[in-house]
């Protein structure tokens, strides 16, 4: 793969978070791709080959779709993160889908690649353990949040953690993707959001949906979207700014006799 021009780090708070000895390890094996809405990362059942970087306002979602044609979201992966084998050796069948939400930049490096840099580095694999620990959170709180909490919470637990990703108030979201990711009706949904609507929470536009106060939503929806905050806070060192987006990483440093990360609970 070609380098990659070291201003491309700046876009993923992983990789920015890196040190310049890392950077090295890692810039001469990744590849800037332009992704558009509705491309496919990987798919459940294929070997995942590449650890995919969302940049900037690109995000990615992680998809189980049923053998109905049914599917539902179970994380949503930013800026702040990676979808792939980000802490095996890779080449192991995915478990889901991994398809592009809001289109632009990604950076890619090979698992094999990323897996001889971890080696070099212990560093790196604090880091991406860490990464996978808080990953894992946000799939398991989604499980608990489908389970047990109403739609119009699991509703707002999105949108926020989509603006936290994204960093605006417009949210580029039609009602046919936040019906998708939430596993609803298009017409159930619609009713939902005109309850959020009519509550002073969102304005709903065409092919968009505008938070118009987040200290109210965080108040209405359910505790899901701030576990997964401060989890990612504690375990990532994830900082987010007033307004909720995430703007930096700063992991704690790995620890013990031989400088390998120590294992972080995934529960």
């Amino acid at each position: 793969m070609p380098s990659a021009p070291k201003t491309l780090f700046e876009g993923n708070l992983l990789l920015k978070s890196l040190d310049a000895e890392d950077r090295a390890l890692l810039a001469p094996h990744l590849e800037r791709v332009e992704c558009q809405r509705g491309d496919t990362l990987f798919s459940a059942g294929a070997e995942v080959s590449c650890i995919s970087f969302p940049c900037d306002q690109t995000v990615a979602t992680l998809i189980v779709a049923m053998r109905d044609g049914r599917g539902a979201e179970t994380a949503t992966v930013g800026r702040e993160g990676a979808v792939g084998g980000v802490v095996s050796s890779g080449f192991l069948p995915a478990s889901t889908s991994a398809v592009i939400q809001i289109g632009g930049p990604v950076l890619r490096i090979e698992a094999v690649r990323l897996q001889e840099a971890k080696r070099a580095s212990a560093s790196l694999r604090n880091l991406f353990t860490r990464y996978a620990d808080c990953l894992l959170a946000q799939v398991l709180q989604s499980v608990a949040c489908n389970a047990l909490h109403p739609i119009e919470e699991r509703c707002l637990r999105w949108l926020l953690t989509l603006q936290d990703r994204i960093g605006t108030d417009v949210l580029p979201v039609t009602h046919e993707l936040l019906a998708a990711m939430l596993g609803v009706q298009r017409t159930y949904l619609t009713r939902i959001l005109r309850t959020l609507q009519q509550q002073g929470l969102i304005e709903v536009g065409r092919g968009r949906i505008t938070i118009l106060s987040r200290s109210e939503m965080e108040e209405v929806a359910c505790e899901c979207h701030g576990v997964v905050v401060r989890h990612y806070a504690t375990v990532l060192g994830a900082v987010s700014n007033s307004a909720g987006r995430l703007v930096s990483v700063d992991p704690p440093p790995a620890t013990g006799a031989t400088g390998s990360a120590e294992p972080v609970a995934l529960a």
